[in-house]
């Protein structure tokens, strides 16, 4: 192989990062990959570093020690949530989007990547240093996020369902009653899908008041699990005592007045 030049080297070590967030990479794999010592590493690392920190486009991470190495914790600045943010709201307030019952459709954007992409980036942001094991999410909505997020924190994803598949197994069912219409609900999720004693995430597109993130919970402790922590893309403002506390999300559904024709949703500080 031809001599690499100090930019080749930066070009591809930003690549390799980013295409595999919080995944560790030793100086001994950048040296068999490029051919070079680890005292040039360290001065190409300095400069990815700098990068990312004079553009804020998250943070390089070094461990010390015979398996430590280098990895790219992900992360997205403050003025790039508030435009994106700002964004959706855009997108969504619009009256086409109103579905008779009072319902948004939102399915475009969920299912586009690069929009769910960015929205898993900052939705991961406060569960960065948490021990979470497992993704979980319930269909179906929710399930484009989930995934996004699961990839930027490399964690597994598992999806809880509506109702038990022959295919997956001998499952645990749970009712559950949601907490705006009161209305029995069921979920079921394989017995096999979650360790005794995990730590997950739940994510979700849509709370109101939390009934099924409640469930989630609820679930879990029969996987002798926790749930550590709640993200959803939108919460609605009212009613604002949640069944559950510990949750973020991106955005606030303030009302919909489908009659009007108007949907107010604004930017929260995730």
């Amino acid at each position: 192989m031809s001599r690499i030049h100090k930019n080749e080297r930066i070009g591809a070590i930003i690549h390799i990062l980013t295409e595999h967030p919080k995944k560790i990479f030793t100086l001994n794999y950048f040296g068999e990959l490029f051919g070079c010592a680890k005292s040039t590493l360290s001065e190409d690392l300095d400069a990815v570093r700098g990068i990312f920190e004079r553009f804020e486009l998250g943070k390089i991470e070094t461990i010390a020690g015979a398996a430590g190495g280098v990895f790219y914790h992900p992360s997205v600045a403050p003025k790039e949530i508030e435009n994106f943010s700002n964004y959706l709201c855009e997108q969504i307030n619009k009256k086409d989007r109103i579905i008779p019952g009072g319902y948004i459709y939102t399915n475009d954007l969920l299912y586009n990547p690069e929009i769910t992409y960015k929205i898993a980036k900052i939705m991961a942001m406060p569960f960065h240093d948490e021990a979470v094991d497992y993704v979980v999410t319930i269909e179906t909505k929710g399930i484009p996020v989930a995934f996004m997020v699961a990839q930027v924190l490399k964690k597994p994803m598992i999806v809880v369902r509506k109702s038990a598949r022959l295919t997956e197994g001998t499952a645990i069912h749970m009712n559950y009653i949601t907490g705006s219409t009161k209305r029995i609900q069921t979920m079921s999720l394989t017995k096999r899908s979650v360790e005794k004693g995990s730590k997950v995430l739940f994510i979700d597109d849509f709370m109101k008041a939390g009934g099924t993130a409640k469930g989630i919970e609820d679930l879990m402790k029969e996987f002798e699990s926790e749930v550590i922590g709640t993200g959803v893309v939108m919460a609605t403002a009212e009613p604002k005592e949640k069944l559950i506390h510990n949750y973020h999300t991106l955005l606030v559904l303030e009302n919909v007045d489908e009659e009007a024709g108007i949907i107010h949703i604004r930017p929260s500080c995730i």
